[in-house]
């Protein structure tokens, strides 16, 4: 589960249907979960992700992993 503050990086491309071709240049890319939708406790849903020099973007989870403290 992802909780807000927590630093994540975009490892790899998202197999869910609302990933956007613009969005295969994040893969790699490190940044910090601002909203992890728990209220909706869905694991399926978006999370919002400010992302180092790419700006804050909302993503599917599949794609995200945590990194370790």
């Amino acid at each position: 589960m992802l909780h807000r503050g927590d630093r994540v990086e975009i490892f790899r491309k998202s197999d869910d249907e609302s990933w956007q071709s613009y969005m295969d240049e994040f893969v790699g890319a490190h940044g910090i979960i601002t909203d992890p939708d728990t209220s909706i406790n869905d694991s399926d849903a978006l999370v919002e992700v400010s992302l180092v020099d790419k700006g804050t973007h909302r993503l599917p989870q599949d794609c995200i992993r945590k990194l370790e403290d």
